[in-house]
């Protein structure tokens, strides 16, 4: 009898460990994190989730531009309305739910982790600021997926794009091979070098903007979109629970730390750096590789795929502009043509009554 209370007792236990453990599974998911933000923007601490497709409208907020839609997220509370920070830097780490980032400013779980990109937040800042050519920078070294526009053109030629261009600048003098505890990680293994080539790029990218201190002094927004994907590939090929992967977690996450606190310095502590992490997108992302500046194209009557019209985010005021002033152009043509119909030619016309006077004295 005692040993059947005994088997139902550690049943019992087992079950509510299984529980517990789904339940920290879900509440440590994917997570969004401040890394880095200036005084007057103002983000709360708090459990409050936000949703993958709204981060972009997240970020334009940031920065100061208008969305479509209103975000009702209380994460984020309004700021002055005359300042705004000088960048906004977004890093995506796929293979991972969470980092260790101790110095962050506020973190927030991550639901509905669908792939998004910040388009529509580069289209904002070139055509709010095209003559002031600002940097807009999205890069994905895994997909060897590259966009610059604007001064981004000049600053960051010189950073490696392609896989073979990567490994080639790991070879080099000044790399990171040379200056980071590897650990498990081996010099040789694919994924291990795909992992330490995104490393790689993180650094290049400070070192480059150290090198062009003026970007953070102009009047123009930078946008900057980092996609990273090398805990993924370990995490394929090693598993979640080797060292390699533990190994890579930690070095990724002092990285990252550091590389905030160096983009938050470069621009004078008025910048914006978010870190995203998730363990994997929801849906595949499938888009055509094409460049930003190409966007005015879809406008072109004569496209050869029938393309719409690029919407206008000023149409709504052109059109209220047009169609009032015909409405008070047609009321006022019919009104003049209201009062000649009733007009009386002796009394409300001085030519007529000049005339009838002229017969009369005849």
């Amino acid at each position: 009898m005692s040993v059947k209370i005994l088997r139902r007792m550690e049943s019992v236990f087992t079950v509510t460990l299984t529980i517990c453990w789904l339940f920290t599974v879900g509440v440590h998911g994917d997570s969004f994190t401040v890394l880095q933000a200036p005084e007057f923007v103002s983000f709360q601490k708090g459990d409050w989730p936000v949703s993958g497709e709204k981060i972009p409208d997240l970020v334009a907020l940031t920065m100061g531009f208008s969305v479509q839609e209103d975000l009702s997220w209380p994460g984020l509370q309004a700021g002055p309305l005359f300042q705004r920070p000088r960048a906004n830097v977004l890093v995506v780490v796929r293979g991972v739910d969470s980092l260790a980032l101790p110095q962050s400013v506020a973190s927030y779980p991550l639901e509905n982790p669908v792939p998004f990109t910040m388009d529509s937040v580069a289209e904002t800042v070139h055509s709010l600021f095209a003559e002031d050519t600002p940097v807009v920078l999205q890069l994905a070294p895994s997909e060897e997926r590259l966009y610059m526009l604007g001064k981004a053109n000049a600053v960051f030629e010189d950073l490696p794009v392609t896989l073979q261009q990567i490994r080639a600048r790991l070879s080099q003098d000044g790399s990171v091979l040379s200056s980071l505890p590897l650990n498990s990680l081996s010099r040789n293994a694919e994924a291990d070098l795909l992992f330490l080539s995104e490393v790689q790029v993180l650094h290049d990218i400070t070192a480059l903007l150290q090198r062009h201190r003026h970007l953070a002094k102009d009047h123009s927004p930078d946008l900057y979109s980092l996609e990273l994907s090398g805990l993924e590939e370990l995490s394929r090929l090693y598993g979640p629970d080797s060292p390699q992967y533990r190994d890579a977690t930690a070095l990724l996450a002092s990285v990252l730390q550091k590389f905030g606190q160096d983009v938050y310095g470069l621009y004078g502590n008025s910048s914006v750096v978010e870190v995203v992490t998730v363990k994997a997108f929801e849906a595949p992302l499938t888009r055509k590789s094409r460049s930003i500046l190409e966007s005015r194209q879809i406008s072109n009557p004569g496209s050869l795929y029938n393309l719409a019209y690029k919407y206008n985010f000023e149409y709504a005021v052109v059109f209220n502009i047009v169609l009032w002033l015909m409405i008070v152009l047609a009321l006022a043509v019919i009104a003049i043509a209201y009062n000649l119909w009733n007009m009386d030619p002796g009394y409300d016309s001085i030519i007529y009554r000049m005339t009838n006077q002229k017969i009369r004295m005849d």
